[in-house]
């Protein structure tokens, strides 16, 4: 126990406290000491953090400018040429126009943009080529208008930087906007791309609009979809377009009350037009003639729709170039728009046209046109009309067209198919002796 006594006790008195206190000042030096590195140390890493945002927001900065498809000198100087009007001077049209052209590279913008060139217009074109469909078709189609001097960027309406910069590099006098998610069946699988594209798209394209000076007139691109359950024909204007069928018809619809809103608040100049079913040459893979064709040709069966108790389907296809007609005549026909710096002057024209041919056919005897011209028996798989927001039947009454903008659909659907297949067969190469396509 001694023992243990003595080490628990030195033997010297007051020798405790020395001890003591020299370990606590050795552990306050040790502490002020450590305290002091750490110190050191968190600035080390402070400045290294510093360092370390900095160059990545430099890098990220200077990674999005190099990289970005629009901007810069070279790309402002391509923007203006190709905006600038060429009408010969003295020209019984006028100066020209300078149009933009949303969805240039789709089917009906690209035949739009090529007869607003040829005709010695400025046009300007922006598409952000999707993968809807093959982005190479839409790739060929941007190379054909190039071909013409029509300068294609590749960016999205819903960019409103982009935007903002293209009307400040041109003061475009009207806006085409043909951009859009379309499809009425694929709106099932994929909804978000068409509140994203027809309704978002919208509203960014029109903001810039309203803050550009001179505020462009605009045409734009409705749908004969709105008339989604109205069953009284032939469809008119002044028939209620409020009981849509899909998705895509009540974006439409909405953008029709948008551009109206846009139209009431900032003297915006408004035309929608409501397309019947537009064929024809460069047109859509996903439209029922164009996979008719491609399946028929490789002896594919084809998917023919009927509505209820066994009756045909019926549309009202009407021809690329009678749309492209209509499309600008309504660009020449729109009143300016009257506001300045987003601020309405005064009213602003307001309209809305069908576009269509007024001769509903069958789609069974589409089939048997394309069958005549490809020279090949279509294996039909006849199958009742799902609910997925088709319509059985569409018909358009185009007097309000045909009164003011001098509208008159020139093409029936057998000269149109006629001119569609021979495209179709020299554009992928067909070879009706071994049946085979040059290009897939």
């Amino acid at each position: 126990m001694r023992v243990l006594e003595e080490d628990l006790y030195p033997s010297t008195p007051g020798k405790v406290k020395v001890e003591r206190a020299g370990s606590m000042s050795r552990h306050v030096h040790r502490c002020f000491a450590s305290m002091g590195t750490m110190f050191l140390w968190a600035l080390f890493l402070v400045a290294m953090t510093a360092t370390y945002l900095s160059v990545h927001s430099f890098v990220d900065t200077s990674s999005r400018y190099f990289t970005a498809s629009w901007g810069g000198l070279h790309w402002e100087r391509q923007i203006r040429a190709s905006a600038s009007p060429r009408r010969p001077p003295g020209s019984a049209e006028g100066a020209g126009l300078s149009v933009l052209v949303t969805g240039a590279a789709g089917f009906v913008g690209t035949h739009c943009a090529l007869a607003l060139r040829k005709r010695g217009d400025g046009v300007v074109g922006i598409d952000n080529f999707n993968s809807y469909y093959d982005p190479s078709l839409k790739k060929a189609r941007r190379a054909l208008l190039g071909s013409h001097g029509v300068f294609v960027v590749d960016g999205d309406i819903n960019d409103g930087r982009l935007l903002a910069k293209l009307f400040d590099v041109v003061p475009f006098t009207h806006v085409l906007h043909l951009a859009a998610q379309a499809g009425v069946r694929y709106a099932m699988e994929n909804p978000a791309s068409y509140v994203h594209s027809n309704i978002a798209g919208l509203v960014s394209l029109l903001e810039a609009c309203k803050d550009a000076d001179p505020q462009p007139a605009i045409v734009w691109a409705s749908s004969s979809s709105v008339y989604g359950l109205n069953d009284r024909i032939p469809f008119s204007e002044a028939h209620r377009t409020d009981q849509p069928a899909s998705l895509y018809a009540a974006t439409k619809k909405a953008g029709e009350e948008i551009t109206h809103t846009y139209n009431h608040i900032y003297g915006l100049s408004v035309t929608g037009l409501r397309f019947f079913t537009v064929y024809g040459p460069w047109g859509r893979p996903d439209m029922a003639y164009f996979s008719f064709t491609r399946n028929i040709l490789q002896g594919k069966p084809i998917t023919v729709y009927r509505g209820k108790d066994h009756v045909d389907l019926a549309r009202d296809f009407t021809y690329i170039d009678d749309i492209v007609r209509g499309c600008l005549a309504s660009l020449d026909t729109a009143g300016r728009s009257t506001g300045t710096g987003g601020k309405k002057r005064g009213p602003a024209p307001y309209r809305i046209f069908n576009l269509g041919n007024t001769s509903p056919v069958t789609v069974p005897t589409l089939v048997s046109i394309l069958e005549r011209y490809l020279r090949v028996k279509a294996k039909k798989n006849v199958v009742e009309m799902p609910g997925n927001g088709d319509v059985p039947y569409t018909h358009a009454n185009i007097s309000l067209a045909r009164e003011q903008l001098g509208y008159k659909p020139t093409t029936s659907l057998e000269m149109g198919l006629k001119k569609f297949v021979r495209w179709y067969l020299s554009y992928y190469g067909y070879n009706r002796g071994t049946h085979t396509f040059r290009n897939s």
